[in-house]
């Protein structure tokens, strides 16, 4: 792209408002706060008291930095277009995700279903509530919206497949839902291969299947995903320095959340332990804590009638969380000799079965329906009503 005239850089106080210092000071402030004295704090056998001021500031303290993630990702998407720049969104935030989930799976407790936990709340939330909002909002607002058909069966596809094998299959191969440790390692090369072909697919020669289409198209023609990615950028002149910028402090917001990450892990073990809470409410807690702010976004571009961007953030970040937290959960579980369950119960798999099929039927029309937008808040009611009374 060339540099039209009368463009400009983007200032230095654009890129560090006053809301992203004060986020970033907060953020670093209770990291240094929790590395001094969180031990201390956290240290057996933990008070009430301070355990739920703890849990609470850090809760805060990580989904405040998950939104500065999603804000600088979300200005580098409009600054490179689609689909690269909801990629770079989708695999950070899910990288938050795997780091919550390690951090559970290598804490002081015994949880061997987390990683299988997880990744089902990350999908009906995301699947069903969240993609049930953008679906039933912008169909309110706009009636019926459009989307790229190729690319939502693509996402369909690795939902099915990689999900399957992950959460199904266990249940088959072993009637304690584990893999052994042959077929771990080797699920783990394939989900690992697979999703690393898709990813390189997706930004290469066949990004075409997951940009807007034209208004009346289904699909977007071969040779035509460079014009249709050129108008979706919204500066004519890629501002790098911008870009290395924002890409820092993206990093800088996801290191406290990091460091943090243990901390946390160990309050959510203590509170399941004293409630006698469902031990999946930890992976709810997981999904909730690392997807609230993606989802907000997801519902913003439904809502700006940016229907497949809706689709790339909700179906995409589900085949991201499977292609990373199947094989970061089972690598752990190998390495540190952890035990860890990944095949779900009978009604889970109910519910997967209902939850991809109705999917499915979402978006293999030309045009989304809010009535859809319905049932997928449906299933997730009744997701929500089974977590606690099965």
């Amino acid at each position: 792209m060339n540099k039209q005239a009368g463009s400009q850089p983007v200032s230095l106080r654009a890129l560090f408002p006053r809301i992203t210092i004060v986020c970033l000071i907060i953020a670093w402030l209770v990291v240094g706060i929790f590395s001094l004295w969180g031990a201390q704090w956290l240290s057996e056998p933990l008070d009430n008291t301070i355990a739920i001021i703890c849990f609470v500031v850090l809760f805060a303290t990580i989904i405040m930095a998950s939104f500065g993630v999603v804000g600088e990702a979300d200005h580098l998407a409009h600054q490179l277009g689609e689909p690269y720049g909801t990629l770079i969104l989708t695999l950070s935030i899910v990288s938050i995700e795997v780091i919550l989930i390690a951090s559970v799976l290598l804490g002081p407790g015994e949880f061997p279903t987390i990683g299988r936990d997880a990744i089902f709340s990350v999908m009906m939330i995301i699947l069903n509530l969240v993609t049930g909002l953008c679906l039933l909002f912008g169909g309110l607002r706009y009636g019926e919206q459009e989307y790229n058909a190729q690319g939502a069966v693509t996402y369909l596809s690795m939902i099915i497949v990689l999900t399957g094998l992950a959460l199904v299959l266990p249940n088959y191969v072993s009637g304690a839902g584990e893999f052994g440790f042959v077929q771990a390692v080797a699920f783990s090369i394939v989900t690992i291969a697979v999703y690393g072909l898709f990813l390189w697919m997706q930004i290469g020669g066949y990004s075409r299947l997951f940009i807007q289409p034209v208004s009346g198209c289904m699909t977007v023609a071969a040779g035509a995903q460079d014009e249709l990615h050129q108008d979706e950028v919204t500066s004519s002149v890629l501002d790098k320095r911008a870009i290395i910028i924002r890409s820092v402090i993206l990093i800088a917001m996801i290191l406290p959340i990091v460091l943090l990450a243990h901390d946390l892990a160990i309050l959510i073990d203590y509170g399941i332990q004293t409630v006698n809470a469902p031990v999946a409410l930890g992976g709810v807690l997981i999904a909730i804590i690392v997807f609230t702010p993606e989802s907000i976004t997801a519902v913003k571009a439904a809502l700006n009638n940016e229907m497949q961007r809706a689709i790339n953030l909700c179906l995409g970040a589900f085949v991201s969380t499977v292609g990373l937290t199947v094989p970061a959960v089972l690598i752990i579980g190998l390495v540190m000799n952890k035990t860890v369950v990944m095949g779900i119960s009978g009604v889970e798999t109910v519910l997967f079965l209902l939850t991809v099929v109705l999917t499915g039927f979402s978006f293999i029309g030309q045009k989304t329906s809010p009535i859809q937008g319905i049932l997928h808040l449906a299933l997730f009611a009744v997701f929500s009503v089974l977590l606690f009374s099965t």
